[in-house]
């Protein structure tokens, strides 16, 4: 019974994904980026509420110019986070590749980076310093890869020298995914390296309904640190924004 209902999930997420790609490709370029954004909302909103998680926000998403950083659990966190407030997300050039995805991820506002090449990184950081001067809200995953979602990866430095650059605040953001009935951690949407896109939907999509929770912490200002100090502190910061 479980196998066919996340059969039944699956069919309608190849539908979520096909009407996005259709609006993406063929009507994104009439939109304001105001309605690109509150489209994106939904759009990620309805394709959760297909795969049976739902979203809990706890705290207040920071307006513009701020650079959230976020722990990395999954590909689905990207869905979550556009779920809880639309953001332009730091991806890894890869994904601008991918069969359809890359189309929704270019059209949800996504900046590309060379995770292998220091140039690219430097260009990518005064990309994202413009986009904080003009006021948007970025994102990004520090850790660099993906975690089980109890312990973290060590934050990276490198690209929270565009909030240095800019003057502009970062907003630490913890994620999570729960069992909705129980509360307790859900490993089900993690993300590993041996794992597909197609494999980790799948086991997604048969876990029992899902929660995942976003909570928001308080925006801050370098205050004179390093970006590597800075990192340390706001990775310290998320891992206190899970308990």
């Amino acid at each position: 019974m479980r196998a066919l209902q996340a059969l039944w999930k699956f069919i309608r997420v190849l539908a979520c994904v096909v009407r996005g790609y259709v609006i993406v490709r063929w009507t994104f370029a009439k939109l304001s980026d105001e309605q690109q954004a509150r489209y994106v909302e939904v759009w990620a909103r309805g394709m959760l509420a297909v795969m049976g998680i739902q979203v809990r926000v706890k705290g207040h998403p920071a307006k513009g110019p701020v650079l959230m950083a976020a722990n990395h659990i999954s590909w689905l966190d990207i869905l979550v986070m556009h779920a809880a407030c639309h953001c332009r997300f730091v991806a890894k050039s890869e994904i601008r590749a991918w069969p359809v995805v890359g189309v929704l991820t270019t059209g949800g506002g996504s900046l590309y980076i060379e995770r292998s090449s220091n140039r690219d990184a430097m260009r990518v950081v005064h990309q994202m310093a413009d986009a904080l001067r003009q006021g948007q809200v970025l994102a990004v995953f520090p850790e660099g890869g993906t975690g089980d979602g109890v312990s973290l990866l060590p934050f990276h430095a490198n690209l929270l020298q565009a909030a240095i650059s800019a003057d502009a605040p970062i907003q630490p953001i913890a994620l999570q995914f729960l069992e909705a009935r129980t509360g307790q951690h859900s490993f089900a949407p993690c993300y590993h390296d041996h794992d597909t896109l197609v494999s980790s939907l799948w086991r997604t999509l048969c876990a029992p309904p899902l929660l995942a929770q976003v909570r928001y912490g308080d925006t801050q200002m370098a205050n004179g640190r390093n970006r590597r100090v800075w990192a340390l502190d706001l990775q310290a910061t998320v891992a206190d924004l899970r308990n």
